[in-house]
């Protein structure tokens, strides 16, 4: 039993979020305490730092690599590239965003609730994705109906 306990830990210390171990909830815990709170707000500065430092790399990278190529493969090659990193840079800024929203909520202290039913979202689903606004029933339904409309 002890084995599978160790073992559990040490893969759960594999699943650094943003470079910060997972939660260890205490039995009992009050949902959302102070200690669940500077969590989460570590895991999202430290998210969001990564992301913006990885902007300023791909800055660098298109100046560096920027030619003017003779052959139009060549030119067209480096251009597709360009454009991937671009559009990836592209989510990356709406991902900021939308951390620094979820990094507001944490100030207003309305992190960790559904927006939609107010219910708790959950530690571990907060973990998963921690820019999370739905909890799991709320979003199944909100998928469900995008489905719909979709068709």
């Amino acid at each position: 039993m002890q084995e599978r306990k160790n073992s559990k830990t040490s893969s759960l210390s594999i699943l650094a979020i943003a470079g910060v171990e997972p939660y260890q909830q205490k039995p009992s815990e009050e949902y959302m305490n102070a200690a669940q709170i500077l969590h989460f707000k570590r895991i999202l500065d430290t998210w969001r730092n990564q992301l913006r430092d990885e902007v300023g790399r791909t800055v660098l990278h298109m100046q560096d690599e920027a030619a003017n190529f003779p052959d139009l493969v060549d030119r067209a090659a480096q251009e597709e590239e360009f454009g991937l990193e671009l559009r990836n840079r592209d989510r990356e800024r709406k991902l900021i965003k939308k951390i620094e929203k979820t990094l507001k909520k944490v100030e207003d202290n309305t992190f960790g609730f559904c927006e939609s039913c107010g219910v708790e979202i959950g530690i571990r689903r907060l973990e998963a994705r921690p820019t999370a606004d739905l909890c799991i029933d709320c979003k199944t339904l909100a998928e469900i109906r995008e489905k719909q409309m979709t068709g």
